[in-house]
């Protein structure tokens, strides 16, 4: 197969880039990637030094494609589905982008820096590096409950680039600092993400490894069914 993404189910970053292929059903075959094993990590290093997933692999065209967003546009530049990710104007683009960011920057980040943490040592943790990626998400939060009040999907009507980002940060952000009784909105749009079907999939293929999610007992129970999560 042309395509080829080299990723592991839990990983947030990899979710995004999962449901942009699934939502074209674009054909890919996945490279499971175990950074605890050394074979496996020399092996993805090699691919990619930064040694950070997902990264796609085109062997038709001679190129490997790191981080989540370049990968999603290279795939709606050469590998077209139905639904396209990204709209025509620049105007439009530049706003799917502009969430796009919001998303991994303000969401996506704070919420590793707050699971990574709990994985350190009791002497090496960053209670102000915490706090300071609460008070990021917190931002977050607030902007996105106020930019959703006319909207379907966060840059209009369309689901684009920005929404396959905002559902996995959403989706692990809420078992760091719930929001669904403090941002009815914000809510209200990451149950409309965890009811497509292509992020459905996502969560069914991650549900094998969520006892290896650092934080004990996070995950919703909602989740660890084997059927598609309800409000």
């Amino acid at each position: 197969m042309a395509l080829t993404l080299h990723a592991h189910p839990l990983s947030s970053f990899c979710h995004k880039v999962l449901i942009a292929l699934y939502e074209n059903g674009t054909p890919f075959s996945t490279h499971l990637v175990n950074l605890g094993e050394p074979d496996s990590r020399a092996a993805f290093l090699a691919l990619w030094p930064i040694g950070k997933m997902p990264v796609l692999r085109d062997d038709i065209r001679g190129l490997t494609i790191p981080e989540s967003t370049i990968i999603i546009e290279y795939l709606d530049r050469h590998y077209p589905g139905a639904r396209p990710l990204l709209p025509a104007t620049d105007d439009e683009r530049r706003e799917v982008r502009l969430w796009d960011r919001t998303f991994d920057h303000y969401v996506h980040i704070p919420v590793q820096k707050i699971v990574g943490d709990r994985l350190r040592a009791d002497g090496e943790r960053d209670p102000r590096g915490v706090a300071d990626a609460q008070a990021m998400l917190r931002t977050a939060y607030d902007m996105v409950e106020q930019h959703m009040a006319d909207r379907t999907w966060v840059a209009g009507e369309h689901f684009t680039l920005a929404d396959c980002s905002a559902e996995p940060a959403l989706f692990y952000a809420g078992m760091v600092m719930p929001f669904a009784q403090t941002h009815p909105r914000l809510a209200a749009y990451a149950e409309r993400l965890w009811g497509r079907p292509s992020v459905q999939r996502v969560i069914a293929e991650a549900r094998p490894y969520f006892h290896l999610f650092p934080v004990k007992g996070a995950i919703p129970a909602r989740f660890l069914r084997d059927e598609p999560p309800v409000a």
